[in-house]
């Protein structure tokens, strides 16, 4: 079994910050690509932030320059920073991550349970 639990999210005023983590555990052989989705309410997915094992980073246009996105391999775990906060940036936020599972030696997509973020005054 593999599990993604996050954390971090919460309410937060125009402008300000939050660190959202997600910590892979469970059955894990490696993990290769991490990243961040989110979904607001009426809305479909989309991906904000994805990092490779080898620390590759890619952005949605509307966070660069505003989240941040790392990785501590040894810790399973993925970050994003997320900053200069907006009313739209308000959504559920998804950790996903590609894993090699030690029980079937194949990969898979794994999601987390979302945590939520909502920008408000």
């Amino acid at each position: 079994q593999v599990q993604l639990v996050e954390s971090g999210g919460g309410l937060v005023q125009p402008g300000g910050s939050l660190r959202l983590s997600c910590a892979a555990s469970g059955s894990i052989f490696s993990i290769y690509a991490m990243g961040w989705y989110r979904q607001a309410p009426g809305k479909q997915r989309e991906l904000v932030a994805t990092i490779t094992s080898g620390g590759s980073i890619n952005y949605a246009d509307f966070v660069k320059g505003r989240f941040t996105i790392s990785r501590d391999n040894p810790k399973n775990t993925v970050y994003l920073q997320m900053g200069s906060l907006k009313p739209e940036d308000t959504a559920v936020y998804y950790c996903n991550a590609d894993i090699r599972s030690i029980a079937t030696m194949t990969t898979a997509y794994y999601w987390g349970q979302g945590t939520q973020v909502t920008v408000s005054s």
